[in-house]
């Protein structure tokens, strides 16, 4: 069993094919679905996607890009408000680009602060985004290192982030990124994080992996994903998913109450 831990099931690209895809990835063992939040208002095309198919959870946030768009004064209170919905199993994705810089770094960083203050507050996992910003990623969480967890998605930092984000209690999540011949840092961090601190995701529709390279990804594809990454360790595929979909379960807690 697998589970597809970063995936934007609302975006237009299946808007014809929804159904279908989620099949497809059944078909191939994929059980579970995360699907995420990028602006509040997709918060509720978001929730009808969760509670029309049983495996599939969601979280509520604003992706760093976005953070312009919002005010930082009444931001917390309106996540806090979408994060009841009772499929709501995280917070995110969140976090700082500094390579983009679509929104100046100072509303990055509050927004960033007020999603780990709704994560604590409804005791939820952070789903993390970033990108050319290591230092200020790091110095943030360490403003809230009691109460911040979570996990750092479709990692492509530096093996030495990769090291920072371990030692603060968080999870990484490789992407199919991995099967990319010259993404030898995600290699190294393929390799390197503990079994049981990895996750495996899509990141879908956008990064599709070898050997479907430059279509439209969807979740199926995870299973490329995984089959790189256990070759990189050396160990049988049924042991990274067995590991891969446990650290799920463990990071987003909520999600035992609904997924089969």
């Amino acid at each position: 069993m697998f589970i597809d831990s970063h995936c934007h099931l609302n975006f237009p690209e299946f808007k014809d094919d929804l159904e279908q895809a989620l099949k497809r990835a059944n078909d191939l063992g994929v059980q579970g679905f995360l699907t995420i939040n990028t602006r509040l208002s997709e918060s509720i095309d978001l929730q009808r996607i969760a509670d029309t198919y049983p495996n599939v959870a969601c979280t509520v946030g604003v992706h760093p890009h976005d953070a312009k768009d919002y005010d930082n004064a009444t931001l917390k209170d309106e996540i806090l408000g979408l994060a009841k919905h009772p499929k709501v199993v995280g917070i995110g994705e969140t976090g700082l680009d500094y390579f983009y810089e679509h929104s100046p770094r100072e509303p990055q960083i509050m927004s960033f602060h007020r999603h780990i203050e709704v994560a604590s507050d409804r005791n939820l996992p952070l789903v993390i985004h970033t990108r050319d910003a290591d230092a200020d990623t790091i110095a943030v969480l360490d403003d809230h290192r009691d109460n911040a967890k979570g996990v750092f998605h479709c990692f492509s930092g530096t093996l030495n982030l990769c090291k920072k984000a371990l030692d603060r209690g968080f999870y990484i999540s490789i992407s199919g990124i991995v099967t990319f011949k010259k993404a030898e840092n995600v290699h190294a961090v393929a390799k390197y994080a503990p079994l049981d601190r990895l996750l495996v995701e899509t990141d879908a529709p956008y990064l599709a992996p070898i050997p479907h390279r430059g279509k439209r990804n969807e979740p199926a594809f995870v299973v490329h994903t995984a089959e790189y990454i256990a070759e990189l360790r050396g160990i049988p595929l049924p042991a990274l998913a067995e590991a891969t979909t446990a650290n799920f379960f463990n990071l987003f807690t909520k999600t035992k109450e609904f997924f089969a």
